[in-house]
């Protein structure tokens, strides 16, 4: 029996690429050192200070290489420092000053490298996106995944029976609310723990709308690791201080947007750090694991009951029922049940696993190494496409590399069942191929050309997974 429809989840990208494509071309910083003496350099410069020059002098020397800079004293206003930065084939003078930190603007900086390095990122995304800034609170997907209230239920409780100990109250009981708290104060907990963004994901709206409305406590914040705008989904850029963060309920944008977002904010929740939507290399290293933990306990789970499952990956589970188990990894982490006696539909935990990957902000085969992936594709030759591969996998961050790899030796024990679940490694390359990468650019033909590389490219990493691994 052939399978000719593949389900592609309708696979629309939440987090968008480009900004953090920018920060990625940015020009490096480079340190034009004065290679003499300089009588009065203040203690917090190094090499950089040149002394009291002209800006004539500087925009010489700096003329050689995009993001050089150097430190020179004014010669207008002796005992006040210029910094002197290359960009755009020009020489841009800023008020340099220092006050245990080093500053130009807002931001503070422990040294001059990284004040240029963000100022850098700035400049060019600012140059280059400019009208892209201006319009992204345009269309938000905080309206569709942002934040809710607590008088909601996870859509799982809808599809469980209630349990036999706890008694149905009729509609005339007074003592109702009483007979079923043990229920409310679990579920209670729950929606406790939820972050802003995935508690709009995955609960519906409530009847009980709040009368009252509370502004967000917005801080600037510098983020560790790339962070997305959970307003725009759009990438924060710079060094520090890339937004704002509410010191009430976490929500997490950028200064832009933080102007636009609603008065709804919901003090006081207990967060835990989320699993979907969360940096790979940020997730395991904070969790202290090879991978992350939604990735082995989901293949754990389908090779225990699920290899032999017809259209294995290919059929989708119901969706609201996915979206609980995503619900459940941001809340529970690794002591989520995701056994049949909670999901019986293995088609559920698949879909849960796509959609893991789906959600990264970086891909699994990320941005950076995506066009290797693409070109190695295109190499007609067997063996040479296998070395090409081989070196293209050198390109992905170590947790990537083995995340990819643990699911390729996954993704090859499936075709082992192949008889049974009809899934080939050809099958799983159309399902996995636009999950696993996409084109870092916003050019949807480029993309849509892509799809038949994709697809070549996981299916060539299932076939040989023990010889590229």
């Amino acid at each position: 029996m052939a399978l000719n429809v593949f389900d592609h989840d309708d696979y629309r990208p939440v987090w968008k690429s480009y900004l953090y494509q920018l920060q990625q071309e940015a020009p490096h910083p480079r340190r034009l050192t004065c290679t003499c003496e300089v009588d009065n350099r203040p203690k917090y410069y190094g090499r950089e200070y040149h002394g009291m020059i002209s800006r004539e002098e500087a925009d010489q020397l700096l003329s050689q290489a995009e993001g050089s800079y150097l430190i020179r004293e004014s010669q207008r206003q002796p005992g006040t420092y210029t910094l002197a930065l290359r960009f755009g084939n020009q020489t841009r003078n800023f008020r340099l000053y220092h006050d245990g930190k080093h500053f130009v603007g807002e931001k503070r900086f422990e040294s001059i490298h990284d004040l240029v390095t963000d100022g850098l990122i700035t400049l060019y995304i600012e140059t280059k996106a400019a009208e892209y800034i201006a319009k992204m609170t345009i269309n938000p997907i905080y309206e569709h995944v942002g934040y809710t209230t607590l008088n909601q239920e996870p859509t799982l409780k809808k599809h469980l029976p209630l349990s036999p100990d706890v008694p149905v109250p009729a509609k005339d009981d007074c003592n109702a609310e009483e007979r079923v708290s043990e229920n409310v104060q679990e579920l209670s907990f729950a929606l406790s723990q939820l972050t802003s963004l995935v508690r709009r994901a995955t609960l519906r709206e409530s009847d009980l709308t709040p009368k009252y409305e509370k502004v967000h406590n917005f801080k600037v914040h510098t983020f560790r690791g790339p962070h997305w705008c959970e307003y725009c989904a759009n990438f924060m850029w710079g060094l520090i201080a890339q937004g704002v963060k509410c010191a009430d309920c976490g929500l997490n944008v950028h200064k832009q947007c933080s102007k636009v977002v609603p008065n709804d904010c919901q003090p006081d929740l207990r967060h835990v750090k989320k699993v979907y939507s969360c940096d790979l290399t940020t997730l395991v290293k904070a969790h202290n694991t090879k991978r992350p933990m939604v990735v082995d306990m989901c293949i754990q789970e389908i090779e225990a009951r699920g290899l032999q499952s017809e259209g294995l990956y290919r059929i989708s589970g119901f969706s609201e029922l996915v979206e609980d188990v995503k619900l459940a990894f941001d809340r529970d982490g690794e002591k989520v049940d995701i056994s049949s006696n909670v999901y019986e539909d293995i088609n559920i935990i698949t879909g849960a696993l796509k959609l893991y990957f789906r959600e990264l902000p970086i891909p699994l085969i990320t941005y950076d190494a995506y066009p290797h992936f693409m070109e190695s594709a295109k190499v007609t030759d067997p063996e040479k496409r296998l070395e090409s591969l081989h070196e293209a996998l050198k390109l992905l961050p170590p947790a990537h590399c083995e995340t990819l790899r643990y699911l390729m030796a996954h993704l090859k024990r499936v075709t082992d069942y192949e008889k049974d679940n009809l899934m080939t490694s050809e099958n799983l390359g159309i399902v996995f191929g636009p999950t696993l990468m996409r084109a870092p650019d916003l050019d949807a033909m480029t993309a849509l050309n892509d799809i038949r590389y994709q697809r070549l490219v996981v299916e060539t990493l299932i076939t040989n997974e023990d010889v590229l691994f």
